[in-house]
This record gives structure tokens, C-alpha cells and sequence, in this order.
């Protein structure tokens, strides 16, 4: 349901045009240095303001609501809010009868009989991605300095020239995919399990988490495919098990080699679009032409690197303290 993790636990809740959305870390660690302002320089990178992103802003300032005394957690459950102030329901009045396509209108009307909050993509809305960004900066302080968790936007569009595929995407006013590279450094050999809590599946079920993402490749990837053994393999060339390459992306059977973890994820085009589009709408029982109201992103991949990091953080200090106990 809205919870993850087996001793580092995060539940997240609320929803785009609720009052609030916010994050529930359980089994945080007592004794961490922690304030709202350590937050600040992650939710900043998350923020709306640059070419192709949406006109909506938010303050996005943290509340701890739970988890914090005298500026350390607790070790009790650790709660942050954040207020929405700037909401503009009425721009989707029109889902409830025509549910917009390839967004989880549709699904979500069905799932839940109707009772979903629609507005602004409810509970499943982008907007929940700030509590995320939120629980990472605190898993980031579990890891340690030694680990260090970096993301960033390779592709946009389709090509590597960010700006200019962004200025294309605005001029043609049509929202555009992208794909980001995270690389995991400092990670110690041993964290993950064979099979079901491989450190890739962990990491995996933890990345589509996040709106958008269609797609996750570890090391070499889909090229591994058409590669053979012997040029797959990375050589190891010292007792610490440093390898020659890295086509394995750090990880070996499930488990972290000492290696850099690398991996990449592949974003959608976001399904807010304002080209005119076609749906069904339920009030007629016919398909109509459907034109988008509301504040979206053209190119949402530009703000998906730090919350990447977030949940790849959340991931990797979990099994962390599970390795540590």
C-alpha cells in the first residue's frame, strides 16, 4: 500500500490539493543530528521554477511533527509535513468525467469506485515526490558520509543537449521523457540478498515508486544482451574485489561488490500535455476531444534526479541497518 522498508519504514501520505503531504519515517535511528534546514538543499533541487517545469510553486518548508527533540531524532517515529498553499482545484473539474490519457485517472476512478481525490492527480500526484525527497535527506544521515548517493539528468527528449530539447518542448508546447544516471559510491560489499531482496529489487521496486518512471537499467544493462561472457565480466583486480570494469553496475548475485552501484532509469513524458488530445468521457459515453487545463510540467525528468537519490538512499539504509543488525 504507502509503506516500504522492513526497519527503516516510510509510510507517505496525503494527497496534491489535500491540505498537507508528509512522510512517516519508522525505526529511524536515535541520536542523529537533524534539522528543518538540513532538508532545505535537497527540497530546493526538487522545486518548480526553471524552463519546462510547472508554474506551480510551493514553499515546500518542513514540519516535524514527530521524531525530533532538541535537534536529534528520537528514535521514535519521525513525521514530516508540508503545508499545499497553492492549488487551483477548479482546473480539474473536468477529470471527473473525462479522466485524462495516460494518467491513473482512469484507474483510479475504477479502483476506488469514484471516492478518489481527483484533483491534481490525488493521492498518486508527483506533489507526494517532496515527502520522498524529505525521508532521503534523513537516510542519507543513516548511511553515513562515507556513502554518497549522486543523480543527475543525462538525457533529455531524447538528446544530451538538456537546454535545447527543453526549449524545443516548450516552443512546441509538448511535455518530453529523459532518462537519469545515479551512481552510488562508498557502498560496502555484502549489502543485499540472492533472490527476493536483491540489492537490485530493492532498489528497483524503491525507483518506480516514483511517478514516471518506466524503465531501470544496473551497470551495462540492455547491452548486456548483446555482449559475451568474456567481455561482460569485470576482472577483479585486487583482494578488496575492485574491478577492471563495471558492466555488473556494483553488484554481484544480488549483492554489492565494493564497486561503484550504477544504474539508470528511463522517464516518461509526462501525461499532462497541453496538446489537444482525445478520451472518453463518461458523462457522454462517447470519445471527445479533451484540452488539458492546470499547471505541468513539460519535462518532469528535470526535477526526478534528487528524488532518485531520495529513494535510493531510503532503499540502501534499510538493508544497511538490516546488514547492521
Amino acid at each position: 500500500m504507502n509503506t516500504f522498508g522492513t526497519i527503516f519504514r516510510i509510510s507517505i501520505f496525503g494527497e496534491s490539493h489535500g491540505r498537507w503531504v508528509g512522510i512517516t519515517i519508522d525505526g529511524c535511528p536515535a541520536g542523529i543530528p537533524l534539522t528543518e534546514a538540513d532538508l532545505q538543499p535537497d527540497l530546493d533541487r526538487r522545486k518548480a521554477g526553471a524552463a519546462g517545469t510547472t508554474p506551480r510553486t510551493e514553499a515546500d518548508i518542513p514540519t516535524f511533527a514527530t521524531g525530533v527533540y532538541n535537534g536529534h531524532t528520537t528514535g521514535a517515529p519521525l513525521t514530516i509535513i508540508f503545508e499545499n498553499a497553492n492549488t487551483r482545484s477548479a482546473d480539474y473539474d473536468a477529470v471527473k468525467s473525462t479522466p485524462r490519457p495516460g494518467h491513473a485517472d482512469f484507474v483510479l476512478q475504477k479502483k476506488f469506485n469514484g471516492f478518489n481525490d481527483y484533483r491534481g492527480g490525488g493521492h498518486s500526484s508527483g506533489r507526494l515526490t517532496v515527502a520522498l525527497v524529505a525521508a532521503g535527506v534523513v537516510a542519507k544521515k543513516v548511511l553515513g558520509s562515507d556513502i554518497s548517493v549522486k543523480a543527475l539528468l543525462t538525457e533529455a527528449g531524447g538528446s544530451t543537449d538538456i537546454e535545447a530539447a527543453i526549449a524545443k518542448a516548450v516552443a512546441q508546447q509538448d511535455s518530453i521523457g529523459g532518462i537519469v544516471a545515479c551512481t552510488v559510491k562508498g557502498l560496502p560489499v555484502g549489502i543485499g540478498e540472492p533472490f527476493f531482496n536483491s540489492l537490485e529489487s530493492v532498489i528497483s521496486h524503491a525507483i518506480f515508486s516514483i511517478p514516471a518512471i518506466k524503465g531501470i537499467e544496473f551497470g551495462s544493462g540492455f547491452a548486456a544482451a548483446g555482449m559475451t561472457g568474456s567481455t561482460h565480466n569485470d576482472a577483479i583486480v585486487d583482494a578488496n574485489g575492485t574491478t577492471a570494469t563495471n558492466n555488473a553496475g556494483g553488484v554481484n548475485g544480488g549483492i554489492s561488490n565494493g564497486n561503484d552501484l550504477t544504474f539508470r532509469i528511463a522517464v516518461k513524458p509526462a501525461s499532462s500535455t497541453p496538446q489537444p488530445q482525445r478520451t472518453w468521457n463518461n458523462a457522454t459515453a462517447s470519445v471527445e476531444e479533451f484540452a488539458l487545463k492546470g499547471r505541468h510540467d513539460l519535462c518532469i525528468a528535470l526535477r526526478v534526479p534528487v528524488v532518485a537519490e531520495a529513494v535510493t538512499a531510503i532503499a540502501l539504509a534499510d538493508m544497511y541497518l538490516q546488514r547492521r543488525s
